[in-house]
């Protein structure tokens, strides 16, 4: 599964599951806006960085292992 943030020159938002919850949530931290018809613009500067993580049974696995 892939998970989304953006990151701007001061602030670092949250890890979302969706690409639509991290825009939805970016302009808390000013890396961007979601328009009146619904398009998502970035301010300059801002990044989207993406993580692929294991699933809660994988994080399980491994610290028995």
């Amino acid at each position: 599964m892939v998970f989304y943030r953006f990151v701007t020159r001061n602030r670092i938002g949250k890890w979302y599951a969706s690409l639509t919850d991290a825009q939805r949530n970016a302009n808390a931290i000013g890396a961007g806006f979601t328009g009146p018809g619904g398009s998502f613009t970035a301010y300059r500067g801002t990044i989207l960085e993406m993580q692929e993580k294991p699933g809660q049974r994988e994080w399980a696995k491994r610290r028995d292992q």
